[in-house]
């Protein structure tokens, strides 16, 4: 089964919460260990993530895209929220990098409708106007990290990686769910 139809199935949903807690976390203790970033030439080279970029300014979704595919990434980019939301509805991706203010449907309400959609996606905000205060007002809606505007391609592309990594290794840890045809059932027997 895809991640999006196990996400889509209702008792599933602390197996999701679970994955973006560690995926939370491990994002965190990366970010914070201050790896060196000597080792992302070969973890890129070895993996081959999709990436959505969603803002409304038509340069740097090209300067993203550019500076996401040269380490191998697959980049797709997105005009505004509403866009966004139907690229993510017909593909798969591991990881969504967003602006808040772009039109049609914020970075926000985007964050929102993944989240009660439960696809378990990690978010990264790159935004001049972080929401912080209406983030902290819904603690539900756990981005990975933000990075204000403006940064150096540097860091995004760092950033990036360390976020991917801990996705990756956040789905090794969590064991694969049992498949309910090899389960006893309550009186003994196979199903």
């Amino acid at each position: 089964m895809k991640d999006k139809e196990l996400s889509q199935a209702g008792s599933l949903s602390p197996y999701f919460k679970r994955r973006q807690r560690l995926i939370t976390m491990k994002a965190i203790e990366l970010l914070q260990s201050g790896e060196p970033a000597s080792t992302s030439v070969q973890y890129q080279a070895n993996l081959r993530h999709r990436i959505l970029v969603v803002d409304h300014d038509r340069d740097i979704r090209l300067l993203y895209a550019d500076a996401l595919s040269r380490p191998g990434y697959y980049v797709d980019a997105a005009e505004d929220g509403a866009a966004g939301w139907e690229a993510l509805q017909v593909n798969r991706y591991n990881l969504l990098i967003t602006e808040n203010d772009i039109p049609k449907l914020t970075g926000v309400e985007l964050v929102r409708k993944l989240h009660s959609a439960r696809i378990g996606l990690p978010v990264i905000m790159a935004a001049e106007r972080l929401p912080t205060d209406e983030l902290a007002r819904n603690p539900l809606l756990q981005l990975v990290t933000t990075l204000p505007k403006p940064f150096y391609i540097s860091q995004l592309l760092e950033t990036v990686r360390v976020v991917l990594r801990a996705t990756d290794s956040s789905r090794e840890q969590i064991a694969p769910l049992p498949d309910w045809r090899s389960q006893p059932s309550a009186d003994g027997l196979r199903l």
